[in-house]
């Protein structure tokens, strides 16, 4: 599994990534399988959030043992309807998944990375139900998927046909009502109707992590972004977005650069999206402003949700060690859903926002016709946690019918459709991605589109929690009937 989260073009792997799992847990103990099952998620982590090793060892250690115990928690679940081929099991085993996906998403600040949907971020057909159940009704299919492959492997075995038959059927008609939807969706969009257009320019500056806030640095990194710009206004945009934290000081302690910033702005006449750090009120903010063509500050928007270990320390004052574990100062969380506007409004989302559905579908329901997404992903290095990041935007974009705007340091930097589709990226002339300096300019077309996701929210979650419940009870209730049949 851990495969298609390295490679999208090895997404079929997770459609049958978990059967040997399924098949190991027949008849084990309980404690066989709560090992087996955290071996499993210790090895996919591992293989899957590896290039967190460039920030942190210990954090990526121990990080990757507690997102194991879901996996742990998910044997535990299953492992007694592993060995029943009765129809249930076709969606209590996914239930379980997406509601453990759902839990450890939100639980203790959340960690919705990976995803089992998000390994089918380039198959476009298959995620359009997005727009429905979010990322986890994709979850849901693929986990389903999984289950009937072990299915038909003890059909084959006990030679069951009449069995076999019923799986394969139930199989492709799944599949087909999920793909005449995909296909419908993606043809969609020619009918509906246009409400403006914008065009829009990215930035990617490439700017090493180990150089962001060294001082002897600061001119190169101004100058570097002036340089791009530049070259992006003979496209002539109507708004230029540069990434998270791309101004090299705290805007309020060193002015100087701020006010350099306003004045270069005010030059190009077009106006800026930016990002930076800044303070008020004895309070750091992670924080995206926008100047206007005239060079004034039009609004700003503080990060909501902050990435506890790297903006933050949870529990500081009560676990003082964690200190050592990530060295670093708080910065204050936002609070409001700021919508910008040129032309047509907009949300942004800052750094890793953009994997939480609930931001990026609160920001459509203020009002935002499309969502910009400015972060900075030069921690990690040269390693595919780019593309993993990617992949949680595209399904932002297909779950509120949105256009989504990507502007990355390092990359990956560019535009996504209603649909899901990457329409482009900042590239070099070898097809590279990340690490290179570059820009990008490209009209976006805004459509009136709204989605049951979008007004629903995840009630999938509500559906999977039920359903497991009615389960649990079920089987608690035919053992007590039993045996008062027997008295």
């Amino acid at each position: 599994m851990a495969f298609s989260f390295n490679n999208p073009k090895l997404w079929i792997f997770s459609w049958f990534a978990f059967i040997p799992l399924f098949l190991s847990l027949n008849n084990k103990t309980l404690k066989q399988s709560f090992l087996l099952s955290l071996f499993t998620g210790i090895t996919f982590w591992a293989g899957s959030i590896f290039w967190l090793v460039n920030v942190t060892l210990i954090g990526t250690i121990l990080l990757s043992l507690y997102l194991a115990l879901y996996f742990a928690a998910f044997g535990l679940i299953v492992r007694p309807h592993t060995r029943h081929s009765q129809f249930y099991v076709f969606l209590f085993v996914p239930a379980s998944w997406v509601l453990l996906e759902y839990i450890r998403s939100h639980l203790l600040t959340g960690f919705p990375w990976s995803l089992l949907g998000y390994s089918q971020y380039l198959n476009l057909p298959v995620i359009q139900i997005a727009d429905i159940t979010g990322v986890w009704g994709v979850s849901f299919l693929i986990m389903f998927t999984n289950v009937a492959g072990v299915e038909i492997i003890h059909s084959l075995k006990a030679r069951l046909i009449r069995r076999l038959k019923a799986v394969i059927i139930l199989v492709i008609l799944v599949f087909s009502s999920v793909l005449a939807y995909g296909h419908f969706r993606l043809g969609v969009s020619d009918g509906v109707k246009k409400t403006g257009q914008i065009r829009i320019a990215l930035i990617q500056g490439n700017i090493p992590q180990e150089l962001k806030w060294e001082q002897d640095s600061r001119e190169f990194i101004m100058e570097r972004y002036f340089n791009l710009t530049s070259l992006a206004l003979k496209d002539t945009p109507d708004l230029i977005v540069w990434p998270e934290a791309a101004l090299p000081v705290v805007l309020e302690e060193e002015p100087i650069y701020y006010e350099r910033l306003l004045s270069y702005s005010n030059t190009i006449s077009r106006p800026l999206l930016f990002g930076a750090v800044t303070y008020r009120d004895n309070l750091y903010y992670n924080s995206a402003l926008l100047l206007s063509k005239e060079g004034k500050l039009s609004d700003r928007y503080d990060k909501l949700h902050l990435v506890p270990f790297g903006e933050y320390i949870p529990l500081r004052k009560a676990l003082p060690f964690l200190e050592t574990v990530a060295p670093i100062g708080d910065i204050a969380r936002g609070k409001e859903y700021t919508i910008f506007k040129v032309r047509n409004k907009f949300g942004v989302l800052v750094c890793f926002e953009d994997v939480f559905p609930e931001l990026s579908r609160r920001f459509v329901k203020e009002g935002a016709d499309f969502l910009v997404n400015i972060t900075n992903d030069a921690w990690f290095g040269k390693t595919t946690e780019a593309s993993q990041h990617l992949a949680a935007s595209v399904f932002r974009a297909i779950e509120n019918r949105v256009n989504l705007v990507r502007c990355a340091n390092t990359g990956i930097s560019g535009f996504i459709s209603p649909q899901g589709k990457i329409l482009s990226l900042v590239s070099d002339p070898s097809g590279n991605h990340i690490f290179i300096p570059g820009y990008l300019t490209r009209d976006i077309y805004l459509y009136t589109q709204r989605t049951l996701y979008g007004y629903s929210g995840d009630f999938l979650i509500i559906l999977c929690a039920l359903y497991i419940i009615f389960i649990l009870l079920r089987d608690r209730i035919k053992p007590a009937r039993v045996k008062r049949k027997k008295d």
